[in-house]
């Protein structure tokens, strides 16, 4: 065989160029680990996806039911503002009873007239000893303005008079009794205020 042929014709074992031959396997290689990636990655978004929705409607609902739980707790202030005063109202019923049936006692004919006067007082007598057990219960009690220090946080002066017996700027008596409720001033008395001894003529 001549030089020239040996070396034209290709040596056994040797690999086919990329024109001709079988193909290379190591060449193929990364493009398999790019369609794994690829596939992976559209998983990947696929489930994030899928958790996102679940969170929205999460979401949702828990803003649903914290909308209901606003919209009832709004119902429930109302209905407890409107009735307020439900329970105490309830409680003088029982005092309007009394007094009726104290009525009645001094309404009914015949009889001594000065027992009728002294049952019919003593019917209101009793009917004012429950409506103030009724107030303590609610917390409403009495101010004590006699004698005392005149308040104006308390009490509404409404003229002052000379006393021996109360000192200046002390009340002297109530025209009505101011009352508390819990720590709050609930009514104002409504009181005379002694400006101290009068003043003795000149002689």
């Amino acid at each position: 065989m001549s030089e020239e042929k040996k070396h034209q014709e290709p040596e056994p074992g040797a690999h086919a160029g990329p024109q001709g031959g079988s193909p290379d396997p190591a060449g193929q290689q990364p493009d398999k680990a790019e369609s794994v990636q690829d596939r992976d990655a559209v998983v990947d978004v696929e489930q994030l996806q899928q958790e996102l929705e679940q969170t929205r409607e999460k979401m949702l609902r828990i803003a649903a039911d914290a909308d209901n739980f606003k919209k009832r707790m709004e119902r429930e202030k109302e209905k407890m503002l409107k009735y307020a005063g439900e329970e105490i109202l309830r409680e003088l019923l029982t005092t309007v009873d009394n007094l009726d049936r104290a009525l009645e006692q001094g309404k009914k004919e015949g009889g001594d007239a000065g027992k009728k006067l002294e049952a019919l007082l003593e019917g209101v007598d009793l009917t004012r000893k429950g409506l103030m057990s009724v107030l303590d219960r609610f917390e409403v009690t009495p101010i004590d303005s006699v004698g005392k220090p005149f308040n104006p946080d308390e009490q509404d002066a409404l003229t002052m008079e000379a006393s021996d017996e109360v000192p200046a700027n002390h009340v002297l008596r109530e025209f009505a009794k101011g009352y508390r409720f819990k720590d709050r001033v609930l009514r104002h008395a409504q009181v005379v205020v002694s400006s101290g001894p009068p003043e003795k003529p000149e002689e």
